[in-house]
């Protein structure tokens, strides 16, 4: 299977190491606008074909799927351009500026019939599978409220300069991410009230939020994030987790401490493996690079659609444009109203 990747920068590092790990697979083209960041991934990864035009380089070919590896406010058009020439795709988060956008980039991968997932990476963590393995077998029973955290002072944004200057921040960045860790444990929400702060003076978007998520079973779940929490040990990139159950409670801790108790207490050690080309406190997020890549790609082999698939990733993004509308109204936000 061959690949094809749009964008070089910080991040899609990490995608090119692990599509070298995945067997079967190879990246054969690569592109970025920017010549320098072009040329240097190519001469890491050992890419022949690279191109500073997207157009050019799908009208060439000769690849199945296609990485989109950019910033947000390119990947409708992306999308759409990869569905006209039929090929999977697999997209960076958040997947679109607009829910309509995203609707018409769904429906365009769907009459291509071809496969199309959004690279939705925190669920993938081998920690939080351990523990969604854990609640989806029963052990806690019926699991009735949780609290999916994510609080850290770790500077992102010198890797990611940009990140400090949309007036959106933590939700549309990493909020995302732990919204969907919470469908991914309680299932769809029906209402969500949210709040915001900018507490760093030299960022323009929010950098904390809390949110409360009624869920469609009845569940409750509150997803808080923070860049400006300052503590020692650093807990970057952890996302903690605390789930209620009918039958017992899971905690997922700082330190990768993975603590079920029912009837008896049973404390699991849930670190993930530090792969060949990973680095702390990375390794975490980059593992899970891997592991999503490889589902995407067993799913086109299948032919089933992937857990993080465009349509699912839909109720995630409308879970951020629900918690910026209640930010900004002081109202509970219905999400079939989104």
């Amino acid at each position: 299977m061959k690949g094809a990747l749009i964008g070089c920068g910080f991040f899609a590092q990490n995608q090119m190491h692990a599509w070298q790990d995945i067997k079967g697979v190879e990246i054969t083209a690569i592109c970025d606008r920017d010549t320098d960041r072009l040329n240097a991934t190519a001469k890491t990864f050992g890419i022949a074909r690279t191109y500073t035009d997207a157009t050019q380089m799908l009208a060439d070919g000769g690849f199945d799927f296609v990485d989109i590896a950019t910033t947000v406010s390119s990947h409708r058009s992306l999308v759409e351009m990869v569905a006209e020439a039929r090929l999977h795709v697999i997209c960076q988060k958040p997947f679109a500026e607009t829910m309509q956008d995203a609707r018409t980039m769904v429906e365009a991968v769907n009459s291509a019939g071809k496969t199309l997932m959004v690279h939705e990476n925190f669920r993938w963590q081998s920690p939080i599978q351990a523990a969604l393995q854990l609640v989806k077998s029963g052990a806690i029973g019926d699991p009735f409220f949780g609290r999916v955290s994510f609080r850290s002072g770790y500077d992102v944004f010198s890797g990611q300069p940009y990140l400090a200057e949309g007036q959106r921040f933590i939700i549309e960045d990493l909020g995302i991410h732990i919204l969907d860790i919470s469908r991914a444990f309680f299932g769809d929400a029906r209402r969500i009230s949210a709040t915001t702060r900018r507490i760093n003076p030299n960022i323009a978007g929010e950098d904390v939020a809390t949110m409360l998520l009624e869920h469609e079973d009845g569940a409750t779940s509150v997803v808080d994030c923070s860049y400006a929490t300052h503590r020692t040990p650093e807990t970057f990139p952890q996302s903690l987790l605390e789930i209620d159950g009918s039958k017992g409670t899971l905690r997922l801790d700082a330190g990768y401490r993975l603590t079920v108790q029912t009837q008896t207490e049973q404390i699991i050690d849930v670190s993930p493996p530090l792969l060949p080309w990973a680095e702390r406190p990375w390794h975490n997020i980059q593992e899970s690079v891997q592991t999503i890549q490889q589902h995407f790609v067993d799913c086109i082999t299948s032919g089933s659609p992937p857990e993080t698939s465009g349509a699912d990733n839909l109720k995630t993004l409308a879970l951020v444009e629900a918690a910026y509308l209640s930010a900004s109204s002081g109202a509970t936000v219905t999400l079939a109203d989104i």
